[in-house]
């Protein structure tokens, strides 16, 4: 074919795979958090699944991930329920009460405790390709973009949702690989912020999060202030803040 012809031809084809490509999207199965600030800022209206998802806390929280499991747990109490979740794991310190409290039975958990990083993602990837699964997590520290690649694609060609939950020993690790690219679908921050005042005395009521979804491929960046998920699963918008808004952040790619 002529190079005048291809040119010509370019265009249209583009706009097909353009078509082509927005129709997937439109059929992705997602799960919503039913608070609509959150579903409107994600791709579908919801949480993506058969994805990979990257959930971390922030600041000194970098470090033991209590928070960002704890968000984590509502999500994973809604997903497929009855099905087991695979949780992989260096460390023993996962506390099955705490998680109960959050709507997700400890009797779901297949727990894998690796001896070393690199089995937890081997674990992770051969989780994902496993159909009997509700969801996969794998407490990781570093996570390169051809490892997160690997763990998304075995999410897409089985349809159980991947989550990596990121663990820093120490900050100077974690300022060096938290801004590092990876091919997660979305990228949480969570941080625990001082709980709401109930019966006049501070520190009794339900516990408050400020959540940030920080990188989002399809969707907006943007922060809330958040209660802590109760028996069910569910989060909701903090009471003061539940009429405002999201804050919007400027839009990232992720490489």
């Amino acid at each position: 074919m002529p190079e005048a012809s291809r040119n010509a031809c370019l265009p249209a084809l583009r706009r097909r795979l353009e078509a082509l490509e927005g129709a997937g999207r439109q059929g992705w199965a997602v799960l919503p958090f039913a608070v609509p600030a959150i579903d409107q800022a994600l791709p579908g209206k919801g949480l993506p699944l058969a994805a990979l998802h990257e959930v971390a806390g922030a600041g000194p929280e970098e470090e033991d991930g209590a928070v960002a499991a704890a968000f984590l747990a509502g999500i994973l109490a809604r997903l497929r329920p009855g099905q087991p979740v695979l949780w992989c794991l260096t460390e023993g310190d996962l506390y099955g009460p705490g998680l109960a409290t959050l709507g997700l039975d400890p009797a779901r958990l297949i727990l894998a405790q690796a001896r070393h990083p690199r089995e937890v993602l081997w674990t992770m990837e051969e989780g994902l390709r496993s159909l009997g699964l509700a969801a996969v997590v794998g407490e990781v520290e570093a996570l390169s973009l051809p490892a997160s690649r690997r763990l998304l694609l075995a999410a897409e060609a089985s349809g159980v949702t991947g989550f990596a939950l990121r663990r820093w020993r120490d900050g100077e690790r974690a300022a060096v690989q938290r801004l590092a690219p990876n091919a997660a679908q979305t990228r949480w921050r969570v941080k625990a912020l001082p709980g709401d005042v109930a019966a006049g005395e501070p520190g009794i009521g339900r516990a408050r999060w400020q959540v940030e979804l920080w990188r989002c491929r399809g969707g907006v960046p943007a922060s809330w202030i958040m209660e802590a998920g109760d028996a069910t699963g569910h989060v909701s918008l903090a009471a003061a803040l539940a009429d405002r808004p999201a804050a919007r952040q400027p839009a990232f790619c992720i490489g």
